[in-house]
């Protein structure tokens, strides 16, 4: 998915808003809430999404550098999703699923269809772009988009790719989870990350509550999705992360509610690089986002191209009648990388 901002700033920063474990006498690690922002998705009848990656006070849990939630949306009032072909460097994009249907192309010659609990994982490396479409069957659209920034390491030796996986289901005493990237409850994904990540949607079984095992060495976020969670004994806003940072070897969650609930488990080992993050670009330095850009603007092999797209607004067109998305104007002055705070929650 692209990040659609007409004004896109670099970000890479600390963590949001916080809260205090309810219950001091139980053995919850500390919980910080980054909360959402409302982004339009781009086009007359833009379909919102919610953002909680990046934030100006913390842009990276792991290597997870973004993140997008949103619907259910009636693609009959929105228009659905229509995004144009559209570039991606320095990183790796995660297509996760609720509901609905999305057609992805890219210029590797990959094409695929997002379904739900399926994922579908685009590395771009040095450069790619891709489209994405909601399908005519498409009725309504619920997932999330997700990035993981690749290290220095392999960002310029990692090929174009593109990885299907339909993970299985891992039964838990009072829900459920689908491990799509790393290992979690005994379940290991098959596909290739490049550097220690972990992503899973958790179910909870009405008025359950369980604890969770986890690497103590990752930081972990929990973005709700629907229902009711306490992580650590803290509610969690809709489309929030309750951010537990390093350390914590087992995650207490309740659903505290007589319905099902769902939310997305995120973590990695702390990424440790400054990275600078404007619009589609994952890059080190303003330059090299200004060398990014020019390549985009001006079409080169860098990035390639997609054969094959068909907007809503027909062959090679979106609803806005754009066969591309052009990037925006870069921001006046330098773009300046800056650290993620240390991978502990910071409670209020």
């Amino acid at each position: 998915m692209s990040n659609t901002d007409t004004d896109p700033a670099e970000m890479l920063c600390q963590s949001a808003g916080c809260a205090d474990a309810e219950s001091a006498g139980q053995d919850y690690v500390p919980v910080e809430i980054i909360t959402a922002r409302e982004v339009p998705l781009g086009g007359p009848r833009a379909m919102n999404v919610r953002r909680t990656l990046p934030q100006r006070k913390r842009s990276l849990i792991g290597a997870w550098c973004f993140a997008d939630h949103y619907g259910p949306d009636d693609v009959s009032r929105t228009g659905g999703m229509d995004v144009a072909p559209h570039p991606h460097t320095g990183l790796q994009t995660v297509s996760w699923l609720f509901s609905g249907q999305i057609q992805h192309i890219d210029s590797g010659g990959n094409r695929g269809i997002v379904r739900p609990g399926e994922v579908n994982l685009m590395t771009a490396g040095t450069g790619i772009c891709h489209s994405e479409t909601s399908t005519a069957e498409t009725t309504e659209l619920h997932g999330l988009q997700l990035w993981a920034a690749l290290p220095d390491s392999t960002r310029s030796s990692a090929p174009r790719n593109f990885e299907h996986y339909v993970p299985p289901v891992t039964e838990l005493e009072g829900g459920s989870a689908l491990v799509f990237l790393g290992t979690l409850a005994g379940a290991t994904s098959e596909v290739t990350t490049f550097t220690p990540l972990l992503g899973a949607e958790i179910r909870l079984d009405p008025g359950a509550e369980i604890e969770l095992p986890v690497d103590p060495s990752f930081e972990h976020g929990l973005l709700l999705d629907t229902g009711s969670i306490h992580l650590e004994g803290v509610p969690l806003p809709r489309a929030g992360i309750g951010y537990t940072g390093v350390g914590a070897e087992v995650l207490h969650l309740r659903n505290d509610s007589d319905q099902p609930a769902r939310a997305v488990l995120l973590g990695g080992e702390p990424f440790g690089e400054e990275i600078v993050i404007w619009w589609n670009f994952v890059g080190r330095t303003s330059e090299e986002i200004a060398e990014f850009r020019e390549q985009w603007q001006e079409r080169t092999e860098q990035f390639g191209t997609v054969e094959g797209y068909v907007g809503h607004g027909g062959p090679d067109k979106n609803a806005d009648g754009m066969s591309w998305l052009p990037a925006p104007t870069l921001p006046n002055g330098i773009i300046k990388a800056r650290k993620n705070p240390d991978p502990q929650a910071r409670p209020e």
